[in-house]
């Protein structure tokens, strides 16, 4: 499982898009996605802290901690920006952050309310999406927006990292994290460019 850090050390443009993405509104904000016990997937909104240490989300008492506490498989996706239809969407799984010295730095750096009965998470990495579509405002409505340019990252360490070839990318965070496999791309430096499919392991 490849940390946040690992990530942007090996593909540190795609970690920087996919930041901004999650971060464009100033602090994150995505949706997670985590899976019920029945194994059907929950999605709420949610502040994930992205710094040089990791990739992190402070999470109340609620149904998606317990969710985590139970099954660590997540899928977390960027909200839609005013401007433009990209997107971006990382999945693994979450682990709880013991080492206090961490929490206390993260929950300042965070602003985590110290009085709500919140834990903290790292989410590590198994596969990272960012999708590029252009600016938004040049496409009249009904008109097709074309297909996207995206880029695709595996954990090279993840079990089916090596898979067939594939060019065109569609992502469903909520099925992704119902189905916790990695998604089936051969080369996760790739752009890609809209001739194939890219599907998540069910």
């Amino acid at each position: 499982m490849a940390s946040w850090s690992e990530f942007a050390a090996d593909e540190p443009r795609l970690a920087d898009g996919i930041r901004h993405l999650m971060q464009q509104y100033g602090p994150g904000f995505g949706y997670l996605a985590t899976v019920r016990a029945d194994g059907g997937p929950r999605v709420h909104p949610v502040s994930p802290v992205i710094t040089d240490e990791g990739l992190f989300c402070f999470v109340v008492d609620s149904p998606k901690r317990r969710d985590l506490e139970r099954d660590g498989r997540y899928a977390l996706h960027s909200f839609p920006p005013e401007d433009s239809d990209d997107e971006a969407y990382v999945a693994g799984h979450a682990r709880p952050v013991t080492d206090q010295a961490r929490v206390a730095r993260l929950a300042e750096i965070g602003r985590a309310a110290p009085q709500v009965d919140w834990r903290l998470f790292e989410f590590t990495v198994d596969v990272a999406m960012l999708a590029r579509r252009g600016d938004a405002g040049t496409v009249r409505p009904g008109e097709a927006t074309g297909r996207p340019a995206v880029q695709v990252w595996l954990d090279p360490g993840a079990a089916g990292a090596a898979a067939t070839t594939t060019t065109t990318a569609t992502t469903d965070a909520a099925s992704t994290a119902q189905g916790g496999g990695a998604v089936g791309v051969p080369d996760r430096r790739s752009v890609l460019d809209g001739r194939g499919a890219h599907r998540a392991a069910a």
